[in-house]
């Protein structure tokens, strides 16, 4: 045909997902028709699909009862795709689906309607492996699957089915992908009925093979020097710390009892035939409560260590109890006094005496870690015990200094107090990356020096390595911050830290499903971690899948109630969906101070939404009035939104002068702190407010710079939404169409209230985008376009 234009995709590896919509042929012309309408818009909606898309390495093919996607990115590409529909299914229960993968050889033709047809292997395998299954379940080719095998991250998932015949009597070897939230974990019919017909064989033959199979057996439990654990195994050696109680008559030796208990912790951690749950589970439990049971099943444990500490001048007293908690009895107990120069024996002993009870095999380099002491100064350890203390607190400014003093000074008493440097390099980096300390280069520099300190006084130090790892997260450099993770795991086995840290960096690389999985075993280890959930929830906000993080933050309410920054989280998602109702009832009653900005933000971005005069003027100036020095250029940010939501409420005047006195705030910190992007992103709403149009513009294409989204997918977007956000104002629609347009399309920790990205409902409803609402490009972005 004359203009026709074939194109030929050459023969070439391709990753293929196969949907099909079980009961398809039962439902009616339209119900068919709107059946595959919602397979499409979920199927459009996922990560995978939109990354492969935008990087023109996806080809999709309608098959009338399904769809096929090609991925010609990575073999996990449609694992992850297959991953995050089935749990996009569970908002959709009539839309019932099946799937298979296979990675294999595709060859064909695309023409000029752009309409893929391919054929080969790799589809034909694809096929086969999700005829094989039911409703929800997610077959991979055997190919597949031996591929995936190699990561840790899949094996729990993988679940080996064996051989399934299809066309033509070929039999394809497949495997069923499932865990608890997604997948399906029945047999599948076709491979029952094969099962039901391998059973009719004669019993001789059965005698024989179980004969056969009994040798195997017997050489096997011969020959194998490190037979595999079961379940039951692992639960058994299973244990939780609970606080100690303080019996010292100095009511301020309480750090010294949490101290203790910490440190026993921190040495049955590092065994790894043991399952230890972290402390920052275990603190919300009392020294010595009554139902135990209950609060084993809580945490997945069988085993429970009850303990007390009295402090008396140089001389300290330690009881210990191992119970196990099923029927509550006694299996170990002991009462160790001790000078304070010999504690470190204590917890030594009671982690040995442990690992005894529970038969944990402890290999030579564990035995010789838990045996370890510190360091010989006295008074150096004591300084720690009080860093230590404020560790285990919420990560607060506070807690933070606090930390931080006696970190520092236990390694002045002590240079080569190791695990302080480590600890003290920890709190530097964590307080630099989440806000709590001021993020200077003189403190990102502290991070790196006592790291490096910590490395070269103990190299295989668990601890050292980590903070190795969050000094790179400074740096942003996450390819780096992740290789340490993973080192740090192996010393650390079971450590939440290390899962809790690998989630973060491999969410900054936009590898949000991997992050998800390093989420989950964290909070294996640490189930009531509140910090921990709460990240996880943020994960799920950045993705826009908000029934997901209130089901997270309900957790963090469920172990602490009316916690005044997760009500406002959930009153920011109420407002990203469009429901300020909702929003205003759960900010109602909240009256935070200035350490908490982002509540306060949240009540202010209620006002600007619903663009009216609000209570929260009068707090934020009644805060500011008199501000915290501690929270730094957090002040400035703060009337930054005291003037916005003056100017919505039609006090004009007021707000100048407010952005004024903002600006006036904020730009002495950008001299010590020039890689702050949030503060360079404060400035730049600031000077818009103010009419500075190119100081507004330079400071949003700084940040934009200095975080680029294939560097940071999570905070990298931010910087543009300002951009997008100072265009819209400054009347260069265009580049504010732009950047909504890209933002809208992908996941990311949003700029203005609590990290929420921007949403169609939000683009209707903030007053910023005013400027925007004729152009039929935003009507359309904003789902207000006429119809």
């Amino acid at each position: 045909m004359p203009g026709e234009i074939n194109k030929q995709i050459a023969l070439e590896i391709a990753h293929v997902l196969f949907i099909d919509i079980v009961g398809y042929s039962k439902l009616s012309i339209n119900e068919q028709n709107a059946a595959v309408d919602e397979l499409t818009q979920i199927v459009r909606s996922t990560e995978q699909f939109q990354k492969a898309e935008a990087a023109d390495r996806l080809i999709k093919i309608a098959t009338g009862d399904g769809m096929a996607l090609v991925f010609y990115t990575s073999p996990e590409a449609p694992v992850r795709c297959a991953i995050e529909l089935s749990r996009a299914l569970k908002d959709h229960p009539r839309l019932r689906l099946r799937m298979g993968i296979h990675s294999g050889p595709v060859s064909g033709i695309v023409d000029v309607t752009g309409q893929a047809n391919l054929t080969g292997a790799g589809l034909n395998l694809a096929h086969r492996a999700m005829e094989c299954g039911d409703a929800g379940h997610i077959l991979l080719s055997k190919h597949v699957a031996e591929d995936l095998e190699e990561y840790e991250e899949w094996r729990p998932r993988l679940h080996d089915l064996g051989t399934c015949e299809v066309k033509h009597g070929v039999r394809i070897g497949i495997a069923n992908l499932h865990d608890s939230e997604v997948g399906n974990p029945q047999l599948p019919k076709k491979l029952q009925a094969v099962k039901k017909h391998r059973t009719r064989v004669r019993w001789a033959e059965v005698s024989v093979a179980l004969l056969v199979f009994a040798a195997i057996i017997a050489g096997f439990v011969l020959l194998s020097r490190r037979p595999t654990r079961s379940p039951l195994a692992i639960m058994e050696k299973s244990i939780a710390v609970l606080p100690f109680e303080n019996r010292s008559e100095d009511k301020a030796n309480a750090y010294f009892a949490d101290g203790i208990q910490d440190e026993i912790l921190t040495r049955l951690s590092k065994i790894a035939d043991l399952k230890v749950i972290s402390r920052t589970s275990t603190q919300h439990y009392k020294s010595t409560p009554e139902n135990l049971s209950e609060i084993a099943r809580q945490l997945g444990v069988a085993h429970i260590l009850e303990g007390s500490v009295q402090k008396s001048g140089d001389a300290v007293r330690v009881n210990v109890q191992l119970i196990k908690a099923v029927n509550d009895s006694h299996l170990w107990a002991d009462t160790f006094d001790r000078k304070l120069t010999d504690i470190f024996s204590v917890e030594s002993e009671v982690a040995k005496a442990i690992a005894e009870q529970l038969q944990a095999k402890l290999t030579g380099r564990e035995e010789q870690v838990i045996a370890a002491k510190p360091t010989d100064n006295v008074e150096a350890y004591d300084a720690y015990l009080r860093g230590l203390a404020y560790t285990l607190k919420i990560s607060t400014t506070p807690n933070s200094l606090g930390a931080q003093k006696y970190f520092r000074e236990a390694g002045r008493l002590d240079p080569k107090f190791a695990l302080s440097w480590a600890l003290l390099s920890w709190v530097d980096a964590r307080g630099y990356l989440d806000g709590t300390l001021q993020p200077t280069a003189a403190l990102r520099e502290e991070a790196r020096q006592a790291a490096e300190t910590a490395l070269t006084l103990q190299p295989n130090l668990g601890e050292a390595v980590l903070a190795m790892g969050y000094y790179y997260a400074c740096l942003k450099d996450y390819d780096t911050a992740v290789r340490y993770y993973e080192q740090a795991r192996q010393l650390l086995p079971n450590s939440s830290r290390t899962s809790e840290s690998l989630a973060y960096s491999t969410r900054r690389r936009g590898l949000w499903e991997r992050s998800e999985s390093f989420f989950n075993e964290a909070e294996r280890l640490d189930p009531r971690n509140v910090f921990v959930l709460g990240q996880h929830a943020f994960s799920y906000i950045a993705r826009r899948r908000f029934p997901e993080a209130l089901r997270k933050l309900d957790q963090v309410l469920n172990i602490t109630p009316d916690d005044v920054n997760i009500l406002a989280i959930k009153a920011a998602i109420a407002q990203a969906e469009g429901d300020l109702p909702r929003a205003a009832a759960l900010l109602a009653p909240l009256r935070p101070g200035g350490d908490l900005g982002g509540a306060l933000e949240a009540q202010a971005y209620q006002a600007i939404l619903e663009r009216r005069h609000a209570p929260v003027i009068p707090r934020l100036t009644e805060i500011l009035a008199k501000p915290d020095p501690a929270l730094g250029y957090i002040n400035g940010e703060l009337r930054f939104w005291l003037g916005w939501a003056q100017e919505v409420a039609g006090d004009h005047t007021a707000a100048r002068e407010t952005w004024r006195q903002a600006r006036s705030e904020l730009e002495p910190f950008l001299k010590e702190q020039p890689d702050n992007y949030n503060l360079i992103c404060d400035l730049a709403l600031t000077n818009m407010g103010l009419g500075d149009k190119a100081a507004a513009f330079a400071l949003a294409e700084r940040a934009t710079i200095m975080v680029p989204i294939e560097k940071d997918a999570v905070s990298g977007p931010g910087p543009i939404e300002i951009l997008a956000r100072v265009a819209a104002r400054m009347g260069e629609p265009d580049r504010a169409i732009a950047a909504l347009q890209k933002l809208l399309s992908i996941p990311y920790f949003g700029a203005v209230c609590y990290n929420v990205p921007l949403t169609p409902a939000l683009l209707q409803l903030d007053p910023m985008f005013d400027p925007l609402r004729n152009d039929p490009r935003f009507q359309k972005l904003s789902g207000s376009a006429p119809k």
